[in-house]
């Protein structure tokens, strides 16, 4: 069996056709401002080079649709912000914390009703039913078709949550409910943050993931559509939906993923140069380090699963100001074939120091030689400098690394740079971030605090809630295998509390593809 990996980013859509022995073709296009247009064209820039049938046993899709949404502040839907916590957290009503001009495109109405839970995980006051039913009514009244629930402390206990989410789906049947515990970690605001910025996309997701399916059907092709999370897996296309948050950053984990597999090196540096942006991140067994600290997506503060990446505006579309001699971070973007010096634009860009750097042969190399040797060699040592710093700031060790260049534009990384012992060049590179999309497994995971028992039985139940959550999301059970686990004590609660973490992984049902020359997980 075959899987075809595609990943749309801000300049091109990447695609790969990928099987038991590895890459077998791969293309860029230039990303459309149809995002599902751009995905019909990879697949069918695929087709005219191999045959796609019935052995393609799943279509692995990554997007920067959703949070593109959020920073861009477009395409968001209206929500009802229901925080079960009252009078304790009165003081910081939802979208507090909110840019004004988000919260005034997302705040569909917020609403605080008695309940939640205390610190220590015993219930602060009993949840209000009545008050939640009177509050659904409103809603309905409304007509909001999304809301959030935010309880007070519900990673120790998320029934209320549940509880209430219940209730609204009795009154408003067919409305999409995004209860926090699902997503974020203690600390109230930046938990509901993200399930609010979640509901908002509730409805973009919809349309999205329906868009990838017609496009899948549209060039003939019958396989399962998966959407890449910011973990470096999957998750089926009926799930995606209802969790668009964890795609934000998919495609610089895709990218790391993608360099592990190419490079067959499971911990290393990956520098990902695309068309606007370069992202560095930690290589871990094979997977992405995760941030463990709070998290700005759009102007607004979150606390839930993300990678730890850095990102510089640098890239093959940045464009260069000689007089100043600075590189970006404004993009030509997806227009480089058109605004570009060497494709007869009156922009300079990075893609025409490349060319005229002797570093790559396209275009008409004529119109960018009027520019100096040394002019382009005080270019190139900006480039070096600004990836050194970046490097210096993702490294964890004072020892030198191994960095791993991928994306379109790893020629503009040098050989040697302060701080790391060898720079890995790897075939299929340029498209890496389209590899990790195909390669990857799906997951569950469980992040959470586990009371009145001791660290082995709460171990032993985080592993079985991340286990079922990975079948839920179409994992096959028989290939379950544990990748990451950390407990935590918490000193300051009784009843000897301990946050415990578990990632499982596994391979797609049904897919019977072993993928030779995965790296190690």
């Amino acid at each position: 069996m075959k899987r075809i990996g595609i990943d749309v980013g801000g300049t091109n859509t990447d695609a790969v056709l990928i099987g038991p022995d590895g890459v077998e073709v791969s293309v860029k296009t230039h990303t459309m401002a149809d995002v599902s247009s751009g995905v019909v064209a990879s697949i069918r820039a695929l087709a005219e080079q191999a045959r796609l049938d019935d052995t393609i046993a799943g279509v692995m899709v990554g997007t920067t649709h959703f949070i593109n949404a959020v920073v861009q502040r477009r395409d968001l839907s209206k929500v009802g912000a229901i925080r079960i916590g009252s009078p304790a957290t009165d003081a910081l009503p939802p979208f507090c914390d909110w840019p004004e001009d988000l919260a005034k495109l997302v705040n569909g109405g917020a609403w605080a009703v008695e309940g939640g839970r205390d610190y220590d995980g015993r219930p602060f006051l009993p949840l209000d039913r009545a008050a939640v039913k009177a509050v659904a009514r409103e809603i309905r009244a409304r007509e909001l078709t999304s809301v959030a629930i935010t309880g007070m402390f519900s990673p120790l206990d998320p029934s209320e949550e549940e509880e209430a989410a219940s209730v609204i789906r009795d009154i408003v049947p067919g409305i999409h409910v995004t209860c926090s515990y699902q997503l974020g970690r203690i600390g109230l605001l930046e938990r509901e943050n993200a399930a609010l910025m979640n509901a908002a996309l509730i409805r973009l997701a919809t349309h999205t993931v329906r868009g990838f399916e017609q496009a899948i059907a549209d060039v003939g092709i019958s396989a399962q559509l998966f959407i890449t999370q910011n973990d470096g897996t999957v998750i089926d296309a009926a799930r995606a939906i209802d969790l668009p948050v964890y795609s934000f950053a998919s495609g610089a984990t895709n990218s790391m993923r993608g360099a592990a597999y190419l490079s067959k090196i499971d911990d290393a540096i990956v520098a990902d140069v695309g068309g606007t942006t370069t992202d560095f991140g930690s290589l871990n067994h094979g997977f992405p380090r995760e941030a463990n600290t709070v998290v700005k997506v759009g102007g607004i503060r979150t606390l839930f699963r993300m990678p730890d990446v850095s990102s510089i505006g640098l890239g093959g579309g940045s464009v260069v100001d000689l007089e100043a001699l600075t590189i970006g971070p404004r993009s030509v973007g997806y227009k480089l074939s058109k605004e570009a010096r060497v494709f007869g634009g009156d922009q300079l860009t990075m893609t025409d120091i490349a060319v005229a750097a002797g570093l790559l042969d396209i275009g008409d190399r004529s119109r960018v030689a009027g520019i100096g040797a040394k002019t382009v060699d005080a270019v190139l040592a900006t480039v070096r400098s600004m990836l050194e710093s970046s490097i210096d700031r993702v490294k964890t060790s004072p020892d030198p690394v191994t960095l791993i260049a991928v994306g379109g534009g790893a020629m503009l990384v040098p050989d040697k740079l302060e701080g790391i012992k060898d720079v890995v060049r790897v075939e299929h590179g340029g498209c890496a971030n389209a590899v990790g999309a195909a390669i990857a497994n799906v997951s569950g995971e469980v992040d959470q605090v586990f009371q009145g028992v001791d660290r082995a039985d709460a171990i032993a139940e985080a592993s079985r809630l991340a286990s079922q959550r990975a079948v839920e999301a179409g994992a096959d059970e028989t290939s379950l295998r544990t990748i990451e686990t950390e407990d935590i004590p918490i000193a300051y609660l009784p009843g000897n509390a301990i946050r415990v973490r578990v990632r499982v992984i596994g391979d797609i049902k049904n897919d019977g593809m072993p993928l030779v020359g995965q790296a190690a997980e």
